[in-house]
């Protein structure tokens, strides 16, 4: 029980989940997960602590990002992200 956080001092945890049946390839899970983690940071202050999960719930469309690792594949990506963070501050009244 001593490692327990103390209440109202939690950090904020992320987990990035990005199943490979979503996402076959290495380099594009990978890509996702660091573009989860960097809008995350980004918005790290207005978020209340305690643990984050974010999950990949459908495979994205393979003729729109042929590449795996492709720059329009990473910045639909982040606007998704962005709008899905900006969704969940406005419904818990933060601006």
């Amino acid at each position: 029980m001593d490692d327990l956080p103390v209440p109202g001092k939690m950090g904020l945890w992320l987990g990035a989940v990005v199943p490979k049946r979503h996402a076959r390839r290495a380099v594009t899970r990978t890509l996702l997960k660091r573009q989860i983690r960097s809008v995350v940071d980004a918005r790290a202050a207005a978020l209340l602590g305690g643990l984050w999960v974010v999950r990949l719930r459908a495979p994205f469309d393979k003729t729109r990002f042929p590449s795996a690792a492709s720059e329009a594949l990473s910045q639909s990506a982040r606007e998704e992200l962005e709008g899905l963070l900006n969704a969940t501050l406005l419904r818990a009244g933060k601006p």
